[in-house]
């Protein structure tokens, strides 16, 4: 089922998916060498209790193997759901850092690629074209349009600049709960899938690789890598479908 969401519930949305892009500004400044993902997971995690939220990540996935972090933070070649643990940023990573939230029963989710010291410019380019497809996938999301107008979009402008969008892995509806129908495809055809109606809130999420789309699950059962090894960039907002434009809830 498809949620189309309006006044109060709407307004508690855009609460708690502003939070998550403060909890990433609040971050922000740590990204640099010589700091731990576990270390930028708690400040996060203290940062998001002290909104009164809750980490909407931490425990994700049920009994038999839930998620244990506040953060997704995933380096260079790894695409998604990096667990936060010993690992260190050193100069030239790219970083794809997702955060989400809780906050008066509704949930908020964004996530950015941030620049650790000095980047390649091969990397900057990867991350400049991953965070503008993002833009152009937004553009799309208005009444009347169909979800995989969305990714048609993504996918043209990603391939164009000779990278790779990622199949295996979606962007999402959110609102009650973290994933909600529909499924949001970085890819598809023009005038297919559901139609967007304003009230919907999607998260919006293009994965780029700078090889191959495809991907694999590491040991750990979340961490998700690049099958060549080659690097992967990640943006995401929270978006509510509007009937001219849409209109981006994650952002401060």
């Amino acid at each position: 089922m498809i949620n189309v969401y309006t006044g109060e519930e709407l307004s508690l949305i855009r609460e708690s998916a502003r939070l998550v892009a403060k909890t990433l500004i609040f971050i922000e400044s740590q990204v640099k060498p010589g700091v731990s993902t576990l270390f930028l997971d708690k400040i996060a995690e203290d940062f998001i209790r002290s909104n009164n939220a809750i980490p909407a990540f931490l425990g994700y996935g049920g009994s038999r193997n839930p998620y244990p972090a506040t953060l997704c933070v995933s380096i260079n070649e790894e695409v998604v759901h990096g667990i936060p643990g010993g690992r260190y940023l050193k100069d030239g990573d790219i970083v794809g850092i997702d955060c989400g939230t809780i906050l008066n029963g509704f949930y908020g989710d964004h996530a950015k690629t941030f620049l650790v010291g000095n980047v390649s410019e091969s990397c900057k380019k990867l991350v400049e074209i991953t965070r503008q497809s993002l833009d152009i996938g937004i553009e799309q999301a208005i009444e009347g349009n169909h979800v995989n107008d969305i990714g048609s979009a993504i996918q043209a402008f990603i391939e164009s600049n000779g990278y790779s969008i990622v199949r295996d892995l979606v962007g999402h509806g959110v609102g009650r709960k973290l994933h909600e129908d529909p499924p949001v495809p970085n890819y598809g055809k023009k005038g297919t899938g559901a139609v967007l109606q304003a009230g919907m809130v999607l998260a919006i999420e293009p994965m780029v690789n700078m090889g191959s789309w495809r991907v694999k699950v590491l040991r750990d059962g979340w961490t998700i890598v690049t099958a060549d090894k080659k690097n992967s960039a990640h943006f995401e907002h929270t978006v509510l479908v509007g009937k001219d434009k849409a209109e981006i809830l994650s952002q401060a």
